[in-house]
């Protein structure tokens, strides 16, 4: 086994840790013998610790390492496509579009679901989709464009989309609590439901983004090298930009706009297994896993018994990082 094999199992074993670890996080403390005790269901308080695990705890501690997965993953390959080393999972506007989305089905009331999303999420899934498809059609449109004609166009359509969610939000001001909660970002109160329905497409994303490693290394390296090899731009990008905002929407889907994680988890990885794309996005989607898990242990502790929105911890914490990763590239 490889170094960087060895690196991103240890990547793997440190998640599994903080996630056992996080189970006994909460206004109820639970000790690692308490925890092992509830999984196996021979807890001498079986009743109330099993809840708390089973119910509560286990289906958000994995929500939240799926989401940080996504987000890792994501932006480690819309780095490698834009070449870029502060682009993110939302650059070409699955944030602003999933917001819209979401809003549009708060400010309309709806509640039928749909594709395992309730109404609101499925709201959001779907309007990520829809504004990644829109980005990448309306290059398609321009025929031999260079790549970083996606960074641009996101770039339109999320100031678009977004002065839309702020319109809604004026002409619906009574339902103004529930779309800045969407859009602060959350894992409060999500459960197997929601985790049943977000985790397959995450899956899904993520593995088509590893299955797509090759081809990154080559655009990674610039779009005439890439065509000196033989790589079909147009089509390559098509899949690496469809997987990323496939496991991108899901995210967002179940946990609302998250920013900074898939910024900061492809650098942090990239320092440790380098950048061959082939362990940098496992290692970026790890790595984004175990910010997200402690963020969210961050945020049903530090206010308690408040539990503020774990997308407000981390664009607080990013932002500073994000300062250091922008003077660095412009040197």
């Amino acid at each position: 086994m490889s170094d960087r094999n060895v690196r991103v199992v240890l990547l793997l074993t440190i998640l599994l840790a903080v996630g056992v670890a996080s189970l006994g996080v909460g206004a109820v403390r639970l000790s690692p013998v308490e925890i092992v005790a509830a999984l196996s269901g021979r807890s001498p308080a079986a009743a109330q610790h099993e809840t708390i695990v089973w119910e509560l705890r286990l289906p958000r501690v994995i929500l939240a390492g799926l989401v940080g997965l996504a987000l890792g993953a994501a932006g480690a390959a819309y780095q490698g496509l834009f070449r870029n080393p502060l682009a993110d999972p939302y650059v070409i506007g699955a944030s602003t579009g999933s917001a819209l989305g979401a809003t549009l089905v708060i400010v309309t009331a709806g509640q039928a679901g749909g594709l395992g999303f309730g109404a609101v999420p499925l709201g959001g899934f779907l309007g990520a989709v829809g504004a990644a498809g829109l980005v990448y059609a309306s290059t398609a449109w321009w025929g031999p464009a260079p790549i970083v004609s996606l960074l641009l166009a996101g770039s339109a359509v999320s100031s678009c989309l977004g002065a839309m969610v702020w319109l809604l939000m004026v002409l619906h001001d009574q339902e103004l609590a529930r779309i800045v909660s969407w859009l602060m970002g959350s894992l409060q109160g999500r459960g197997w439901p929601a985790l049943i329905g977000g985790g397959p497409y995450i899956v899904v994303g993520f593995l088509g983004l590893c299955a797509l490693a090759r081809p990154l290394d080559a655009l990674s390296l610039g779009e005439q090298p890439a065509r000196a090899l033989g790589l079909p731009l147009k089509p390559i990008s098509g899949l690496i930009v469809a997987a990323a905002s496939l496991a991108t929407a899901a995210a967002v889907a179940v946990a609302g706009v998250i920013g900074f994680v898939g910024l900061i988890a492809p650098h942090l990885a990239r320092a440790l297994v380098g950048a061959r794309h082939r362990y940098l996005i496992p290692a970026s989607g790890l790595t984004g896993a175990i910010l997200l898990v402690l963020a969210d242990d961050l945020a049903r502790t530090i206010a308690a018994p408040i539990e503020l929105p774990v997308g407000v911890l981390t664009a607080i914490l990013g932002g500073p990082f994000f300062l250091v990763v922008l003077r660095r590239s412009v040197r």
